[in-house]
């Protein structure tokens, strides 16, 4: 069904389930964010699993041209599969066929969910903050890991502070004025680094405004900012159950990159996140350096394809897995990964350099 036909007492169940297995607690799962994705694409379905007359699972997804199948949010979110009662194990097969689907890829499927299991090509670590101990055990084990760098990244905070303006940090920012502002170093960033801009498409941009704005106990946008006086140097806007905030949308101005704003503000994050009543926070898998020194823990993420026998099925195949298998040997290599990203900023300076010598408009930010 299309998400809006959930009714209320199916959507009273999808949170109960959720709420009762911790493999679960993302809120890229929840029930608030398929139904706000449905609300702006006209692709996104849900199949709803019943055994014995009661529901026992949910499943998200997205339905494209040729019954070709991708998880909900595809490569915005960092969180995959079966919202289900424990232990549920159905065939793969049986559920694409229900859904109409040939196929379907997950690079971000949560790890061990026994229909999916059987398919999983790659299984690694997505580092988390956590906070279960509250802030100051999570920065006694950061400190003891890397003293060296924290006490950079204290000494570069004192001294953006005496240089720029008191520090101060604002914790879930109801400030639409500064999302867009952060929305704009995001999109720069992208360019910069020759990646895709999200934020060049406008359905994105209205579900990060979406999502800004819902509150609630159990799901919210939560959007972060650390000030040097008045001026904005550093943000983070990513959404939250009750327990869990996943990293979503990280960046800073790069005027002020000399001061590593971004660490600072994670840290920053950290601690009020604790202070809220969060666990954790999930920084997602990647490669980034930051990740590695930041992190106290770690999730199980996976990778894996279901296909039923067709000839739509193969040709996806052969369009999709060998570069999947490419780019993961790109990333597992730390020399291929740093001259594939130094490739990526060079196109990123190139395409800006011939913008600006034709005298093209720059992409629209994200007004």
């Amino acid at each position: 069904m299309r998400p809006r036909d959930l009714g209320e007492s199916e959507v009273f169940r999808w949170r109960e389930i959720q709420k009762a297995s911790p493999s679960l607690d993302n809120p890229f799962l929840s029930v608030d964010f398929t139904l706000a994705m449905g609300r702006l694409r006209d692709y996104v379905r849900v199949a709803v699993i019943e055994d014995g007359g009661e529901i026992v699972g949910f499943f998200p997804y997205e339905r494209h041209g040729f019954g070709i199948g991708k998880p909900l949010g595809g490569f915005l979110t960092t969180c995959h599969g079966l919202i289900s009662v424990p232990e549920l194990k159905i065939d793969p097969r049986d559920l694409l066929r229900a859904c109409r689907l040939s196929a379907i890829d997950f690079d971000h499927l949560v790890a061990g969910q026994p229909t999916f299991a059987p398919y999983e090509t790659d299984v690694r670590p997505a580092p988390l903050m956590d906070l279960s101990g509250g802030f100051d055990a999570y920065l006694e084990q950061v400190r003891a890991a890397s003293a060296k760098n924290y006490k950079t990244v204290r000494y570069k905070e004192r001294k953006l502070g005496r240089e720029q303006g008191e520090i101060r940090f604002a914790w879930d920012s109801p400030d639409i004025g500064a999302l867009r502002t952060l929305l704009d170093w995001k999109s720069d960033q992208y360019q910069r680094t020759g990646r895709v801009d999200r934020f060049a498409q406008p359905w994105i941009v209205r579900l990060v405004e979406e999502m800004h704005s819902h509150r609630s106990d159990d799901f919210a946008g939560v959007l972060t900012m650390v000030y040097a006086g008045d001026t904005p140097v550093a943000g983070h806007f990513g959404l939250r159950t009750a327990h869990t905030l996943v990293g979503w949308f990280p960046a800073y101005d790069p005027a002020f990159a000399r001061y590593s704003p971004g660490i600072m503000h994670h840290l920053h994050m950290a601690e009020h996140a604790a202070n809220a009543g969060l666990h954790q926070v999930d920084m997602g898998k990647g490669g980034r350096e930051y990740k590695e020194w930041l992190k106290t823990g770690a999730l199980m993420v996976a990778e894996a394809r279901v296909a039923r026998p067709s000839p739509v099925a193969a040709a996806q195949w052969l369009g999709r897995v060998p570069v999947n298998r490419l780019r993961t040997a790109v990333v597992d290599n730390p020399t291929l990964f740093r001259a594939a990203d130094r490739l990526l900023k060079g196109y990123g300076r190139a395409r800006s350099a011939i913008q600006s010598r034709s005298g093209s408009e720059q992409p629209s930010k994200t007004r």
